[in-house]
């Protein structure tokens, strides 16, 4: 079965990334990784702020605050989605300093898992992205603890199975997305196996979701695909976008059946940008008889 998502938000992003829908407001937020934007839409329409430095993800928080996954440490913000000023050096709030004896590496992909914890990952900036970097879990009782799983290139595809018990991940390069058993308390792991494997012609997994029914959806970075598997890894559905790259996924709307995908510009020739000028938007689609599962706020 093939769906097809249409431009929704005409932004542009140079590497658009780490979608969430936040239902308190009932907004997406977003970043764009290469310009340090945060991006939010919502009925009143779509604003931007400039950040000091790259956002890579994010999450809402309990408190209403958000949190923050710069490239090199956590930080607390309040941002006042009715105000379009950038948010102030003061208003950031630092929480945790990552990786400082890696200058190489920065935060990546992250999400919170179904306990309230943010889970996020690392890469290697540097060509050819040798396996520098590592998965992380930070919550407010705990601090930061590093999860003990195999070092990676470009850290992805972090999210969890409706019980929280599996987590999913991946290093993108590789090409194929792990699964494993998760004890959030103890920020534990186990189990580790391979669940679904990508060809040559397939692109890379970038970005994904678990939805009601404990599919993964992954958005596959230079195949124009989001493709959604069974719990078993099998292959069920494709979702075509109109762009090259698209990078993230979120289940979002009042039903919580609206797939929305982030997309970059990057990796494309001049040609294909003159053909797809909107590329870099983000897109939406409406699933039929599909609910996704909404994420929980982080427990501040």
């Amino acid at each position: 079965m093939r769906d097809t998502a249409s431009l929704f938000v005409d932004c542009r992003c140079q590497l658009g990334e780490g979608i969430v829908w936040w239902a308190r407001h009932r907004a997406l937020l977003w970043t764009d990784i290469e310009s340090s934007r945060l991006w939010a839409h919502d009925a009143a329409g779509t604003r931007t702020w400039t950040l000091p430095a790259r956002l890579a993800s994010l999450a809402p928080c309990a408190s209403g605050a958000l949190l923050l996954g710069l490239e090199t440490g956590l930080y607390r913000a309040e941002i006042d989605l009715a105000s379009t000023a950038s948010p102030s050096l003061e208003s950031l709030v630092p929480l945790r300093e990552v990786e400082p004896d890696l200058p190489a590496t920065r935060i990546n992909d992250g999400r919170t898992d179904r306990s309230g914890n943010f889970v996020f990952g690392t890469m290697n900036q540097a060509e050819g992205h040798s396996p520098l970097g590592s998965f992380y879990q930070w919550s407010a009782r705990h601090g930061l603890r590093r999860l003990d799983l195999p070092r990676v290139g470009i850290a992805n595809s972090i999210c969890f199975s409706p019980d929280g018990r599996t987590m999913y991940f991946c290093d993108s390069p590789v090409r194929r997305i792990m699964s494993c058993a998760y004890d959030a308390d103890q920020a534990a792991v186990s189990d580790i196996q391979p669940f679904a494997s990508l060809g040559p012609l397939d692109g890379q997994p970038d970005g994904s979701i678990v939805d009601a029914d404990g599919h993964l959806w992954n958005a596959a970075w230079g195949a124009g695909l989001v493709r959604r598997y069974r719990p078993d890894g099998a292959l069920d559905r494709e979702v075509a976008v109109p762009a090259k790259n698209p990078t993230c996924v979120v289940f979002g709307g009042p039903a919580l059946n609206e797939l929305y995908i982030t997309a970059a510009r990057q990796e494309m020739s001049d040609e294909e940008l003159i053909r797809m000028p909107e590329v870099g938007g983000v897109y939406r689609v409406a699933i039929k008889n599909v609910r996704g599962l909404p994420d929980r706020l982080f427990a501040d």
